[in-house]
């Protein structure tokens, strides 16, 4: 019963103490500001889904002989297919698809990581010549969006301390420390950093043109990445 009561005593004590600070909070003179700040990123992390498709050469190459082309050419590319290449198909080792109710032709998605645009460019160019040319844009992303957040966080409230200087510049009075911060920045950056494309979607059968292709013309839009804060600064006389 004793520590109940002391139990009760020390909760009391604790709503009694917060009352307290926040009456103080009210009762200090202070200034409110809100500030926002953004810049724009080249996504350098792009993904690629890369569908072999024993289809798309009607039956001639295996899933597994397409697969190794795709592994030479990539490599061939300078890209590090142990690292940046792996298989996307839902745990299964390969997907068997029926046709005329017969025919099982086999097929694999594979996840591709490529840095840039160009880059990206290229390997439809060269999957293309291999037969090999079902290649979709998964998503994209910027591998340096956690400190670009730190940053812009910082920029942020030192714009609001400055706007809050001028305000109370012509009332002969001082900016104090700040009392209260409230970040009130997206926690979801996934949306922000899915960049938008053109022509990055190609189907086929591989081309069949006489002359020579060219890279696929891959532009992407840079992304708006923003912060804003809300902050509270003590006045002072």
């Amino acid at each position: 019963m004793k520590k109940l009561i002391l139990v009760i005593i020390c909760a009391l004590l604790q709503s009694l103490a917060g009352f307290g600070q926040a009456k103080n909070f009210v009762d200090q003179p202070f200034i409110e500001t809100s500030a926002s700040v953004d810049t724009l990123v080249t996504p350098d992390e792009i993904y690629l889904n890369v569908l072999i498709n024993e289809k798309d050469t009607k039956g001639k190459s295996s899933v597994e002989e397409l697969e190794s082309r795709m592994v030479k050419t990539l490599q061939e590319l300078g890209i590090n297919t142990e690292k940046n290449l792996a298989l996307n198909d839902l745990g299964s080792n390969f997907k068997k698809y029926f046709l005329k109710g017969q025919d099982v032709l086999k097929t694999k998605v594979y996840s591709l990581k490529v840095d840039n645009a160009q880059t990206a460019g290229m390997v439809i160019l060269e999957l293309e010549k291999i037969d090999v040319s079902n290649i979709h844009l998964d998503r994209t992303e910027f591998s340096g969006i956690d400190q670009l957040r730190l940053t812009l966080k910082s920029k942020a409230i030192a714009k609001a301390k400055k706007q809050a200087e001028y305000l109370v510049s012509p009332l002969n009075q001082k900016v104090g420390t700040a009392i209260f911060i409230s970040d009130q920045s997206s926690p979801d950056f996934s949306n922000q950093l899915q960049g938008r494309v053109a022509g990055i979607v190609v189907t086929g059968y591989g081309t069949s043109s006489k002359s020579e292709p060219k890279p696929a013309d891959i532009q992407f839009e840079k992304i708006k990445v923003e912060s804003s804060v809300n902050v509270k600064f003590k006045l002072e006389q």
